[in-house]
């Protein structure tokens, strides 16, 4: 029977207990949000919704076509200025999702015979990218600049290193500067999906290359997504103009797909500009994350020291996770569950975010339900 083995697979994540729902939200849920991704409390800020409505009311519902046809318009261009000079580089290419912009920058800067070096714990959107590459894919060591080394000085050629800047499981931070000479005595280039960090690191949340002095090199290309700190949805290559212009030629993903709705573009741009002139909502957010693993690791539980606003809750099982998740949602409390196979080291964990936007009152709240409710 056709798509027989369906159901085959679906009884054996029924009893894995691996299997995933959708859950609709209303528009204001009573539950307190340490699940989603809205770093700065941007989301809703009336800024940000009403540079959403303003942009649809210009230039409607969607953007009507891919970017190359009617899809690119003077929003998008002006969004991928200010995008690019907040962040210190040169040219900016915004996509109609990070996950896009990860699979252009990957595909397009590794021809075949090129070498990509990616790391154990990118995101899977960089995974893709890799395996959709036609250069051959080398995975190394977690976060290990000498590992990545060792890679490309086994190779001739052209080669990429690819990571995460802030791995999105357990919030820790890459080691880009070793990253970047360990790239460099290769002649190779860097690329690396800041999209946790965006808002969150560097100077005013500028991000983690701006804070690590790579931003605006010409061998370092960094991708960022526009819905987690920036409240919006899309994403976007930053790297030097002809990397942008080879990509504009060459990426699958910005050639053949729609541009980015013109709300979403300008729901970004307001937030970014709401960013420049408020720089405390990055500092608050990492304040908010130190502050959550302080006192969740004083309890008693095992937690990761956050390097941004992600902070990692380990469980003793992926049952005890899903179940730890749902019982902080009984109590009010909405808090991220990754277990495999999200997860391919098998150790699952509850994945909190922390908002530049959380009270003290909203804090002690989830510290006491994530306690009171540990497996």
């Amino acid at each position: 029977m056709a798509f027989g083995w369906i159901d085959e697979q679906a009884e054996l994540r029924r009893r894995a207990g691996l299997v995933r729902t959708l859950r609709p939200r209303p528009a204001r849920s009573p539950l307190l949000d340490l699940a989603g991704n809205d770093y700065l409390g941007l989301a809703h800020h009336p800024e940000v919704t009403d540079g959403a409505a303003r942009a649809a009311r210009t230039w409607g519902g969607g953007s009507t076509g891919s970017r190359l046809v009617t899809g690119t318009t003077e929003l998008h261009t002006e969004l991928e200025r200010e995008l690019a000079g907040f962040c210190g580089f040169e040219a900016a290419l915004v996509f109609s999702s990070g996950y896009a912009a990860n699979l252009a920058a990957v595909t397009a800067l590794a021809p075949h015979g090129s070498l990509i070096v990616s790391d154990a714990g990118n995101h899977a959107s960089l995974i893709d990218g890799c395996r959709l590459a036609r250069g051959t894919t080398q995975v190394v060591a977690h976060a290990e600049p000498e590992a990545v080394r060792k890679a490309l000085a086994a190779h001739t050629g052209t080669a990429i290193a690819v990571s995460d800047t802030v791995f999105s499981v357990d919030g820790d931070a890459a080691p880009l500067a070793a990253l970047a000479a360990a790239c460099r005595e290769h002649g190779a280039g860097l690329v690396v999906d800041d999209a946790h960090g965006l808002g969150v690191l560097g100077a005013g949340g500028r991000g983690a290359p701006h804070a690590a002095g790579l931003a605006g090199a010409d061998d370092v290309v960094a991708t960022v997504t526009l819905s987690k700190s920036l409240g919006s949805q899309g994403g976007a290559v930053l790297g030097p103009a002809r990397v942008v212009d080879h990509l504009v030629n060459a990426a699958r993903t910005f050639i053949f797909d729609t541009g980015l709705a013109p709300a979403a573009a300008g729901a970004a741009l307001a937030a970014l500009r709401l960013l420049r002139r408020e720089p405390q909502r990055a500092e608050r957010a990492r304040a908010v994350a130190d502050e959550l693993y302080t006192r969740l690791t004083t309890a008693g539980l095992e937690a990761v020291r956050p390097d941004a606003a992600v902070v990692s809750v380990r469980a003793p099982s992926a049952e005890d996770a899903v179940r730890w998740a749902a019982e902080c949602r009984a109590a009010g409390l909405a808090v991220g569950c990754f277990r495999p196979p999200s997860v391919p080291d098998g150790i699952s964990r509850l994945r909190l975010t922390a908002r530049a936007d959380l009270t003290g009152q909203q804090i002690d709240r989830a510290v006491r339900v994530i306690g009171e409710t540990r497996p």
